[in-house]
């Protein structure tokens, strides 16, 4: 699974021109499911997106506190292009995204997995496979990228196809 985080004042999500979420400070989270990603991906990736220290403390020690510290919020949008590669030619390739039906149960997990470590309430999706709006006020800007289960999960998929 990879994910980019970015601290942000504000982001929403909007689908055929009607607000689906939207969340003040925290943190925004693109993620996707690659194949070989199983549940366990996802709830360690969930762990790292609460836990992360992203913000300064009070006394301006700077990456002391996660978004859970500072009482933020997460918006999770799925974005399975973070999985394009781009290396040949000059029009991407997803064959390294995980087919959909596999990557909704497990992005959904990963959604449930945030929910359950934080406060549910604080937790905000956007709609999966959508054409989506993403809108964000860039806090710093922080912008981080995470991968867990990485090449290992990856090969292995690669060689059961």
């Amino acid at each position: 699974m990879k994910a980019i985080l970015q601290r942000v004042l504000s982001g929403s999500v909007t689908v055929d021109k009607e607000l689906v979420s939207s969340i003040g400070r925290g943190v925004l989270v693109f993620a996707a499911v690659a194949p070989g990603d199983t549940e366990k991906e996802m709830e360690s990736m969930a762990n790292k997106v609460l836990r992360l220290k992203m913000w300064e403390d009070e006394n301006g020690g700077t990456w002391k506190k996660n978004v859970t510290d500072i009482s933020g919020e997460v918006l999770c949008v799925s974005q399975f292009t973070l999985l394009a590669k781009t290396t040949k030619g000059t029009k991407p390739d997803f064959h390294g995204a995980l087919n959909p039906e596999d990557a909704r149960r497990l992005y959904l997990h990963f959604v449930d997995k945030v929910k359950a470590g934080y406060q549910a309430d604080r937790v905000k999706d956007g709609k999966f496979q959508a054409m989506m709006e993403v809108a964000l006020v860039n806090d710093g800007p922080v912008t981080l990228e995470l991968n867990v289960g990485g090449k290992p999960a990856q090969e292995k998929a690669n060689k059961e196809q």
